[in-house]
């Protein structure tokens, strides 16, 4: 029986075993391109970005 679910790496979109070492990704090699887009910022949610009140005066 085949597996309706076929699962490719994020970062070069071959396909990989969920039973593998390094799932979701293919390879470590994969796995550390990807944190270093992370890292670089090359991922963004899309919209505004958030006010945060940088006010030190207030007490919690």
């Amino acid at each position: 029986m085949v597996n309706a679910t076929a699962f490719r790496c994020p970062a070069c979109k071959k396909r990989v075993a969920r039973s593998s070492e390094d799932f979701p990704f293919c390879s470590e090699r994969c796995r550390t391109t990807d944190l270093g887009r992370w890292a670089a910022g090359d991922y963004r949610i899309a919209g505004e970005p958030a006010h945060i009140d940088n006010d030190t005066d207030s007490e919690y």
